[in-house]
């Protein structure tokens, strides 16, 4: 059999259910799915940690796996050697001891970490597919710089997170060319990791619509009161409570009296379709999952956006939404091919910077050229649940390193 391609792991910190943790155990110890379990078909080569806390597990992952814990990103990337020596690298640039700014955004360094990386591609003279976790960055500048850098050195460049992987209950997906009138996701926790979460939601399902994506023109963030203020007149109140209604952890009350501060993101794309982005995180946390909804023909479709959380107790298993997110990775190191298109991540990381400083400005709208260009809508995601809830294998217990 031929060698599995070596993966070299970028990343921030690995604690108990950070990113790392949660993402790279189903690369050694296999993906844990609804049909069964995935053998994974590629190799974690070497590891780069940016910190270790009191509650580091990245040594004990290295020792246990017999994983190389690297000093440096380009030891990582060349095993030690003078160029680069894997097929592929991920870069996991969330968690860790990193100041934030005063729009609530952790400042991570992601952009950093894929200036190293493409140091090492450019002194050894070839690039491989590389895969970055969650949002490019903290702002538009260098999340741009970071995709133009690809395409320079004509990188394989995929991001994003697992929301567009998970399971949907009840399932909906919208037909390509579907002509949506208007869209909402329902979110909840912190306002840049969870509402660009929630505004993956909302992108993965708008880009569907008639038309495709054709770009954003104008964005608007907006909090407290004047959110409800606005309720049924600037965005559509009967949507939230739809999608509320969808999501199974959505506390007896209505939304205003658990939730007196929440933040709403409101997006005018260039063909007129309006999105609305709705967070409930504050205070009572009316909501504990995402959820969508959107108007069709008049009438409102919604779905909640099921997350397996970590929960023993009830659940046997947690996070195996990773699981599926991990495999729409491995297919991509396996075959350079992009699994959904980096264009999304790029788009919703301008969205959400642009959201929250008008949400710490005065609350206006702020015109968008920079978000303006339309991108292409790539085939159906292999590796994604078809099912409304978690079942079967993925719910026994997996990894003994979460408990």
């Amino acid at each position: 059999m031929d060698e599995p391609k070596k993966v070299a792991v970028v990343g921030t910190v690995m604690r108990k259910y950070s990113h790392s943790v949660v993402l790279l155990y189903p690369f050694v110890e296999g993906f844990r799915m609804d049909h069964g379990t995935e053998q994974p078909r590629v190799q974690i080569a070497s590891m780069y940690l940016d910190q270790f806390n009191e509650d580091d597990r990245g040594r004990a992952f290295s020792e246990e796996f017999g994983i190389p814990l690297y000093g440096s990103i380009q030891n990582a990337l060349t095993l030690g050697g003078d160029e680069l020596a894997v097929d592929a690298v991920m870069i996991i640039g969330e968690h860790g001891d990193y100041p934030e700014n005063e729009f609530e955004q952790k400042l991570y360094p992601r952009r950093h970490f894929m200036e190293q990386v493409c140091g090492v591609f450019k002194e050894s003279g070839r690039s491989v597919p590389t895969f970055i976790d969650k949002h490019l960055s903290y702002n538009w500048a260098d999340a741009k710089w970071m995709y133009d850098r690809a395409k320079e050195l004509n990188v394989p460049f995929m991001a994003g997170s697992s929301l567009p992987v998970c399971w949907r209950k009840p399932w909906l997906e919208h037909g390509i060319g579907t002509p949506i009138e208007e869209a909402l996701a329902v979110g909840y926790g912190q306002i840049d990791a969870y509402g660009f979460h929630a505004l993956e939601v909302l992108q993965c399902m708008l880009e569907r619509r008639e038309g495709g994506e054709t770009g954003i023109a104008r964005v608007r963030g907006t909090r407290g009161q004047r959110v409800w203020d606005d309720a049924g007149i600037y965005w559509p109140l009967d949507i939230a409570e739809a999608v509320c209604d969808r999501i199974s952890t959505t506390k007896p009350g209505n939304m205003e009296d658990n939730c007196p501060d929440p933040t709403l993101f409101s997006i005018d794309y260039t063909d007129e379709t309006q999105g609305f982005v709705l967070m409930l995180g504050a205070e009572k946390e009316h909501v504990r999952d995402f959820g969508y909804g959107a108007r069709v023909g008049g009438e409102v479709q919604s779905t909640e956006f099921f997350l397996q959380p970590h929960d023993e107790r009830k659940y046997n298993g947690p996070f195996c939404h990773f699981s599926y997110y991990g495999k729409s990775i491995e297919e991509f190191f396996l075959t350079g091919k992009v699994q959904v298109p980096v264009e999304r991540t790029l788009k919703t990381t301008g969205v959400l910077e642009t959201a929250l400083h008008s949400r710490e400005g005065n609350q206006d709208w702020i015109d968008t050229p920079h978000l303006r260009d339309p991108y292409e809508l790539l085939p159906d995601v292999k590796w994604r649940p078809r099912g409304e809830r978690p079942s079967g294998d993925t719910l026994r217990r997996w990894p003994a390193v979460l408990e």
